[in-house]
């Protein structure tokens, strides 16, 4: 059995809309628990019960259209809750923590696509969660209308009020997180996410074993 560190890491898949991020999440925790290691597989908005009410208040429909600022507080407290009840508890007890999204989707929909100024949301984020950030962020990348094709194809969804926007809109939301890693690529990682499953898997996999697993004693 793998050893894993005394602090476990957190990982988190990011992308746009029909990126594979919630496959890969589960891809990859099955190749960690095949090694040994055990894995919370979480997700945002949602991962804790407060937080999961959050979620269906923001992408079920049923709540008129708000700006991005408004948004973005929303996603905030669903996500200190979240990093409370579900991720820093896993962690401290040694389990690995994946996650289907995480404060990177804020930077890139509120802020690359939504026009909130990314100082401001760093400053939020700072505030509420201090200098807490994944150990690892794998960036699914592949172009805004194959993306949108593949959330379209898997039908009616829960995030079809993102889904829905105009191509321009995630065509800067694929800028945006693609910034992000240009600007830390030492937490980030950019995957072509266009092949396989198995093979977007492969990819990270390889990632996750030179960040990672390499510096498991």
């Amino acid at each position: 059995m793998t050893r894993v560190p005394q602090r476990a890491p957190f990982i988190t898949f990011e992308g746009g809309e029909g990126a594979g991020k919630t496959t890969q999440t589960r891809l990859l925790a099955d190749r960690l628990a095949a090694i040994g290691i055990a894995c919370v597989v979480t997700r945002e908005p949602g991962g804790s019960p407060f937080a999961e009410e959050v979620r269906a208040l923001l992408l079920s429909g049923h709540l008129p259209p708000r700006g991005p600022m408004a948004e973005a507080l929303l996603f905030l407290a669903a996500r200190v809750d979240h990093v409370a009840e579900t991720i820093m508890p896993a962690l401290e007890a040694g389990q690995w923590v994946i996650s289907d999204r995480f404060a990177d989707s804020t930077f890139a929909y509120q802020g690359a696509a939504g026009g909130v100024p990314r100082a401001t949301l760093a400053g939020l984020h700072h505030l509420v969660l201090g200098d807490f950030r994944p150990d690892l962020t794998l960036i699914l990348d592949l172009p805004p209308e194959i993306g949108l094709a593949r959330a379209g194809a898997r039908g009616q969804s829960a995030v079809d009020r993102f889904e829905s926007r105009e191509l321009a809109y995630h065509e800067a939301l694929r800028q945006g997180f693609l910034a992000i890693a240009a600007e830390e690529p030492q937490r980030c990682a950019v995957i072509e996410a266009s092949g396989s499953p198995e093979d977007v898997a492969a990819r990270a996999w390889r990632i996750v074993e030179a960040r990672l697993l390499s510096k498991v004693g």
